[in-house]
């Protein structure tokens, strides 16, 4: 089934709220960078929250990129996502696997690390980007990210992510979110009336195994509080880079990287971190990319 995206708002318009169904996505991830279990709840947490940020652009050419750099066995992890929800991203270390957890799941603080910072930039088309820093605290990933838009963005939220893999295979059985974020007329009832919902949403991921439809799923959560589903959105993970956009990379290095990679390696090969796509640069193609880099630098 397609992954979804539904947006929607409670309690007479006073919050808002959105869901992600991240299954197939996630495990498109897993498939492409050879996963380890509890690298693939990383990632997969990260892909779904910032495939959530993305489907909250307004326009085409606006992308939101998050960072966490906790200092974990597993490294580094980017991901960045587009206004429809389509998003890519990998983790510096996927092969890592850790032994579980003492209440037995998948131990991804120690392998995200809470030594170190989220950083969210936001490209917004302008001159410079936002860029919103807030130190992670848990490595849970969801935690640090409701840290993330209270300290960062000053919106208090409630964050759920949830990845379940099969503990054989690896392979994704379920994978789920929710941003839930009270807006400024939010009364005091309603917001204490979701905090007590925040166990309850966390079986949110054990539904959506069990074959619940993600709006049914809400349905049930949020019962009683008089959701309005207003936009339904389906991500993907799927990257964008292209021969092209490397060509790009390759001038902006300039005349004299160029003219070292035509005389001591005659030729270059790039990977796309993202996709671990290979493009291959022979030396003739190095020295059109030259001609170019010059023409620029003569502009």
């Amino acid at each position: 089934m397609e992954d979804l995206i539904i947006r929607g708002l409670l309690a007479d318009e006073t919050v808002k709220i959105m869901a992600i169904t991240g299954g197939a996505l996630v495990e498109k991830a897993r498939e492409t960078h050879g996963l380890s279990r509890v690298c693939t709840a990383a990632l997969g947490r990260t892909l779904m929250m910032t495939s959530m940020m993305g489907a909250q652009l307004k326009n085409e050419e606006e992308r939101v990129t998050a960072m966490l750099k906790g200092g974990g066995e597993a490294g580094n992890i980017v991901c960045t996502a587009d206004w429809t929800g389509r998003v890519k991203g990998y983790v510096e270390n996927p092969g890592v696997e850790l032994p579980p957890a003492p209440n037995g799941k998948l131990d991804v603080a120690l392998a995200v690390g809470w030594f170190g910072d989220l950083t969210v930039v936001r490209d917004m088309g302008l001159k410079e980007p936002y860029v919103g820093t807030c130190p992670i605290t848990s490595g849970e990933i969801a935690e640090d990210f409701a840290r993330y838009f209270a300290t960062s963005e000053q919106q208090p939220s409630l964050v759920y992510l949830g990845v379940h893999v099969d503990a054989q295979s690896g392979a994704v059985r379920a994978a789920g979110g929710l941003l839930v974020q009270p807006l400024p007329d939010c009364p005091d009832a309603v917001i204490d009336a979701l905090t007590e919902k925040a166990k309850e949403i966390e079986t949110l991921t054990s539904m959506l195994e069990r074959g619940t439809s993600l709006q049914d799923a809400l349905m049930q959560l949020f019962d009683g509080m008089g959701l309005e589903i207003t936009a339904c959105q389906h991500p993907e993970f799927r990257c964008d880079c292209s021969r092209e956009r490397l060509e790009r990379v390759l001038i902006s290095l300039g005349e004299e990287e160029l003219s070292d990679m035509i005389a001591q390696e005659h030729g270059a090969e790039l990977t796309c971190h993202f996709c671990n796509q290979k493009y291959r640069f022979d030396e003739n193609d190095l020295r059109r990319l030259l001609a170019e880099a010059k023409g620029k630098e003569k502009a």
